[in-house]
């Protein structure tokens, strides 16, 4: 694995972590946006990635700026979804 691999979140570890949130009940945004979704027609296996992707924005501000998780950021990504316009910010 080279290094750049090393620095950055596989979709896998995303999905992995989302599952671990939703299992674990914290941050408890995550399962109400899950069940959100699915409720409205999303296929859970959709709405899991869709939530990854607001997650790994948080994940890059992090490894990018050496900031801190932005917490209200990653809560105002999941009520935004299933649109992404976020995502070209």
């Amino acid at each position: 694995m080279d290094n750049q691999q090393d620095n950055y979140m596989t979709e896998e570890t995303l999905i992995e972590t989302v599952e671990n949130q939703i299992a674990d009940g914290e941050p408890k945004k995550v399962k109400a946006t899950l069940m959100r979704l699915v409720m409205t027609g999303t296929p859970r296996e959709e709405a899991i990635k869709w939530i990854a992707c607001a997650l790994a924005v948080e994940i890059f501000d992090i490894m990018e700026n050496e900031a801190s998780f932005n917490a209200k950021r990653y809560d105002q990504h999941l009520d935004a979804l299933p649109n992404m316009d976020w995502l070209d910010d």
